[in-house]
């Protein structure tokens, strides 16, 4: 390669400015370098995983993942689109943080109501504006990144857990198969830890 081309490619990389654009980040709580990690396939419309949110998770949080020994990564795994859209507002701030996912599981009954879509997003951006999460609710909805990364755990699921139903538990890779309570996760994760 003469010196001219290497000059061009040296200039390109460094005064062209670079793709900035992260990844969507996953909402994960806990040590990623926990002994235990738990994958929880989940839709923001499924009663069940809203009662997970209610029952099993703060027992886990507190007794587990707050003690360090286990991490736990929740997937979107929408069933229609109120919980797809969801999902997205969930991911919006792309921090990994929970709390708009949780808050939303703790509050589904006030927003998922109403016969059309356009409704069930008003009652959303409703919810959602009351905590004043400081997200721009359309600009969120709109989000093709968020989207694809949202789909893209939903096929990840299907492909690689063969998951069909929310909530699925993946307990360090291998589908938990037993009914979602804590008495039933806390026997599995005190055999892992």
């Amino acid at each position: 390669m003469n010196k001219s081309v290497l000059k061009i490619l040296f200039f390109l990389l460094i005064f062209l400015p670079v793709n900035s654009e992260e990844k969507v980040k996953s909402i994960i709580d806990g040590n990623l370098d926990a002994k235990v990690n738990i994958i929880v396939f989940e839709s923001l419309t499924c009663s069940h995983c809203a009662d997970f949110h209610k029952h099993v998770f703060p027992k886990l949080k507190k007794q587990y993942i707050d003690q360090g020994l286990v991490s736990i990564e929740f997937k979107s795994f929408p069933l229609d689109l109120a919980a797809f859209n969801a999902s997205k507002i969930a991911h919006c701030k792309n921090d990994g943080d929970s709390k708009i996912l949780h808050y939303l599981f703790l509050n589904q009954d006030d927003w998922v109501k109403g016969e059309t879509i356009d409704q069930l997003n008003i009652n959303l951006k409703s919810i959602v504006n009351k905590q004043n999460f400081d997200i721009d609710f359309n600009k969120c909805l709109n989000n093709k990144k968020i989207e694809d990364h949202i789909l893209e755990d939903r096929i990840k699921g299907v492909k690689k857990f063969e998951v069909n139903a929310t909530p699925t538990i993946i307990i360090n890779n291998k589908k938990f198969d037993k009914p979602l309570n804590f008495k039933n996760l806390k026997k599995i994760i005190e055999k892992l830890i």
